[in-house]
């Protein structure tokens, strides 16, 4: 992808002295139990917003808007990066196609800070640590840590208490949610994405004879094993405006356990 115009610099430094900026309207408040004192980050999107706030970020600014099905295809205006220019963190993932404007609009002011993007129980607490240490926020980390765990195995065995005759379910996922398939117990038969499913990928699936197929809501091409008796759930890996992680695992421990059931 194209670096970020020269010019961009110069409509950058005109929005920030006019005041505006589309992206700052989306910014949030402290995140409770943290306090005002956590850097200001602005976050590609509401996952690596979910992990600023978890980690104790003061102000937190979105660039993708909610209305954006699918965060990495977003092109962001040069009102959208004029928020930038006041953050002391910019949080991206590598997958992100906008990646490169955002590090180019931080310049030498903003720290641009690769996030990994798996909401894996380990990764999750790594990646809050690893961001806390930068933010200067380790008590604010650690007391959302201590949360997250007890809500995490309080869904995880809510989840498994609902395996459909009390078995392991044996399931294919799509790559980018793995974390559900940890959350549930289940046994992973193979993996898919994110390319398309093509004929031969198809044939190895079914093959596999998976009891449910953990499809990627925002990466969704349709139902994947047409023709057999899989069962496909529609699984999410983005939180909401509210920049909470927690809500993902209760939506999905939802979504699994009625599937199961």
């Amino acid at each position: 992808m194209a670096p970020f115009p020269r010019f961009g610099a110069l409509i950058l430094g005109a929005l920030l002295l006019s005041g505006c900026s589309a992206a700052q309207s989306a910014a949030t408040p402290p995140p409770s139990g943290t306090t005002s004192e956590g850097p200001a980050v602005v976050a590609a999107s509401t996952w690596e917003g979910a992990f600023a706030k978890a980690a104790g970020a003061g102000e937190v600014t979105v660039i993708v808007p909610p209305s954006i099905k699918h965060a990495p295809d977003y092109d962001p205006k040069p009102s959208d990066l004029a928020a930038v220019a006041s953050a002391k963190f910019v949080l991206y993932a590598p997958f992100e196609g906008f990646a490169g404007k955002l590090k180019d609009a931080a310049g030498s002011t903003a720290k641009p800070v690769e996030l990994n993007l798996d909401n894996t129980k380990d990764n999750v607490e790594k990646e809050v640590r690893r961001l806390a240490g930068m933010f200067g926020t380790q008590a604010a980390a650690e007391k959302w840590i201590t949360g997250f765990g007890q809500e995490y195995t309080r869904l995880s065995g809510e989840v498994k208490a609902k395996w459909p005759g009390g078995k392991q379910p044996q399931v294919i996922e799509q790559v980018f949610v793995g974390f559900a398939a940890q959350l549930s117990g289940a046994n992973v038969l193979a993996t898919y994405g994110p390319e398309p499913v093509t004929a031969g990928k198809l044939a190895e699936l079914s093959a596999k004879q998976p009891q449910y197929v953990f499809d990627n809501e925002a990466m969704s091409t349709g139902t994947v094993l047409p023709g057999t008796s899989a069962k496909q759930i529609s699984l999410v890996n983005y939180p909401g405006q509210d920049l909470d992680l927690l809500p993902v695992y209760r939506q999905n421990a939802k979504l699994l356990t009625d599937a199961f059931a």
